[in-house]
């Protein structure tokens, strides 16, 4: 799978190449591409930025460097291109899913007050919000995305990692213990010490039942 990130802070995207994905990345099993939308701006100033029509605070980023930009990673239209912004649908654990099945994912980054709408209607197939608020850009969500899209791409993760997740059946994750059995006068739970996978299971799913209904009922709904 290819992750492409359009932005105008390409330093800002590091993490990425540490930890679980950087080691994908170097097994070749995952490609994270992170290129600078100014590379790809017309103006001799590089400018990616002007003036909003009817007024206002802030600036605009300009159709032509992201146009080009989009053109130029993906010309036939083959990739799922996704806009980061307030505006688009929460990305939820669905979500995830088709996305780590298509080959190409091509993320725009909005940054100051957002993208001139026209690059929007041109260029991109979804818009797509990390949450209920706001960011001073998209890059922050574009690694969320990544991150939460690369850990399905087959080899990155083994597949034992991914059962029983947080999301995975509509559920918060079960409470999660390891040694020592005792700390500062609270133990393990002893079912889970007693090694009947069984007795295991059916606690897990209790749990996990009890911190959704706490944490996040909705999903239960």
């Amino acid at each position: 799978m290819k992750i492409t990130i359009l932005t105008l802070f390409p330093e800002m995207f590091a993490p990425l190449y540490g930890s679980i994905l950087g080691r994908a990345v170097k097994e070749g099993k995952l490609q994270i591409e992170v290129l600078n939308l100014r590379d790809y701006t017309e103006d001799k100033h590089k400018k990616c930025d002007d003036y909003p029509f009817g007024g206002g605070a802030g600036m605009v980023m300009t159709c032509q460097p992201i146009g080009s930009a989009i053109e130029a990673v993906d010309p036939c239209h083959r990739a799922r291109r996704i806009y980061l912004s307030p505006k688009g649908r929460n990305f939820r654990q669905d979500m995830v899913y088709a996305l780590a099945a298509c080959e190409h994912v091509v993320l725009l980054c909005g940054h100051y007050e957002g993208v001139d709408q026209r690059a929007i209607d041109l260029f991109i197939d979804e818009e797509i919000s990390i949450g209920d608020y706001v960011l001073t850009g998209g890059e922050l969500p574009a690694m969320v995305l990544t991150d939460c899209v690369a850990r399905y791409v087959e080899g990155v993760l083994s597949p034992e990692s991914l059962v029983q997740e947080s999301f995975s059946e509509n559920m918060l994750e079960y409470p999660q213990y390891t040694r020592p059995v005792e700390y500062r006068g609270r133990t393990v739970p002893e079912v889970l010490r007693s090694g009947n996978h069984a007795e295991i299971d059916k606690w897990r799913r209790a749990e996990a039942l009890k911190v959704t209904q706490k944490n996040r009922p909705d999903l239960l709904d």
